[in-house]
């Protein structure tokens, strides 16, 4: 709420920071309003439509329809919540466990471990050495590929050490004294208090699992492997109309040919970002509390 004794210098700065934030949140929201727009209105009238429209016109829920009852998508979205789920749990307690050690002093070892953590991220291997390492291991054609690629982020293990070292000490001591080993502190007393971090880089992770398309493409030879973001490569970049609507309903000319692809596309695009859109409120509430609050006393 504005002050009443705010000079005009500062009125003015006020106006300008909340101008250029609704401008972001336009921005922002506009293509998501346009691709509903896109996906729900009359298929007729969308070639019609400009790029700015943001209500539909007319009203059809066909695509929609199409892209729920699609095999493709649904496998495709299967696929990719099994991925993401295993991956981001595999992840996110990997990367708490060797962050636990990493953040403590008397580890053997530690600068050594902690300086190959950081090569890993200069000399990142490339993409054929890669693919000969997964073949090597027997995991072409399996979701493993994908599953146990970077099953630790170098950065977002720093980002979890550097959290752990700023808990206080007199936290863990007291644990100690309790009887609790190294897995009870960390479980009991410190996890806790790093429900912020974890929140940040499970959604990292989340939303890295989500996106990947280009390993799938790579190591799954079986299609009905694919994940959705491959789906949406296919009816998307590729724009394979019959692979949507089926080689009947091509042939026949009917009601689901007759769809424009633009509200395919949309549709699937909202398809595709929507169960990410749907995590991020879950997992928002954590950015904004403090971290010790209340831990020591």
């Amino acid at each position: 709420m504005a002050r009443a004794n705010q000079t005009p210098l500062e009125r003015t700065e006020q106006i300008i920071i909340i101008s250029s934030l609704l401008m972001i949140v336009v921005v922002t929201v506009q293509p998501i309003l346009h691709l509903l727009a896109l996906s729900l209105s009359d298929p007729a009238k969308v070639p019609l439509m400009s790029g700015l429209s943001v209500v539909p016109d007319g009203f059809s829920l066909q695509v929609w329809d199409i892209l729920i009852n699609h095999p493709a998508v649904r496998k495709g979205l299967l696929n990719s919540l099994l991925i993401t789920g295993v991956g981001t749990l595999l992840n996110i307690t990997f990367t708490l466990l060797m962050a636990w050690a990493l953040s403590r002093p008397r580890l053997p070892g530690r600068r050594i471990i902690f300086v190959l953590v950081l090569i890993t991220i200069v000399f990142e291997p490339g993409l054929i050495p890669d693919y000969f390492v997964v073949k090597k291991l027997g995991l072409l054609n399996t979701y493993w590929a994908v599953i146990l690629f970077k099953m630790v982020n170098a950065w977002y293990l720093i980002i979890m050490i550097r959290f752990f070292e700023d808990v206080p000490e007199e936290l863990i001591e007291a644990a100690q004294l309790d009887g609790a080993n190294a897995f009870q502190t960390l479980w009991s007393v410190v996890l806790p208090l790093a429900r912020p971090a974890i929140a940040t880089i499970t959604l990292f992770y989340l939303v890295y699992h989500w996106n990947e398309f280009l390993r799938p493409m790579i190591y799954f030879n079986d299609q009905d492997m694919w994940p959705l973001q491959v789906v949406l490569r296919q009816f998307v970049v590729e724009g394979d109309k019959a692979a949507i609507v089926g080689l009947e309903a091509m042939s026949q000319y009917d009601g689901a040919s007759q769809i424009n692809m633009r509200s395919f596309k949309a549709g699937m695009i909202l398809f595709t970002i929507a169960p990410v859109l749907m995590v991020y409120p879950l997992i928002l509430k954590f950015f904004t509390k403090g971290t010790m609050s209340g831990a020591v006393k």
